[in-house]
């Protein structure tokens, strides 16, 4: 089996948030880092050189986080369990685009905060299930 290109390194999260260049994709980025370090009780790690990951998991294809986000320039890109399109607190989120086990949103101000922090505690549950320690 290959190595997943995606591998945790020693690079600095904050300096990632810091150097994002947008100031709301910024400010989205230190919002979402404090729901998911909340939600999870871990420290981030970067993995690659944009992936913002909580806690690991060995799947099928390698070591990943069980759950993370990357403040990308066109979006803010969250990375969850696979399968949660159709979770129906999707449909109160607001406005955001969905790709296996991506969820896009442009900005915070676009989706429902609360919402969001819900759909991610349900990933992190369903991946600490589907991957226990």
């Amino acid at each position: 089996m290959a190595e997943p290109k995606t591998q945790k390194t020693k690079a600095s999260v904050p300096a990632l948030i810091a150097a994002v260049e947008d100031e709301t994709r910024r400010k989205d980025a230190k919002t979402v880092d404090k729901m998911l370090r909340k939600i999870t009780g871990e420290k981030p790690a970067m993995w690659g050189p944009t992936i913002i990951g909580y806690g690991e998991y060995d799947g099928a294809t390698g070591k990943w986080p069980r759950i993370g986000f990357s403040p990308r320039k066109a979006n803010l890109v969250l990375y969850m369990m696979d399968g949660y399109e159709n979770e129906p607190l999707m449909k109160k989120l607001g406005k955001h685009k969905t790709g296996r086990s991506c969820l896009y949103i442009n900005k915070l101000a676009d989706v429902d905060e609360a919402v969001l922090h819900q759909l991610a505690a349900k990933s992190w549950k369903a991946m600490a299930k589907k991957y226990p320690e």
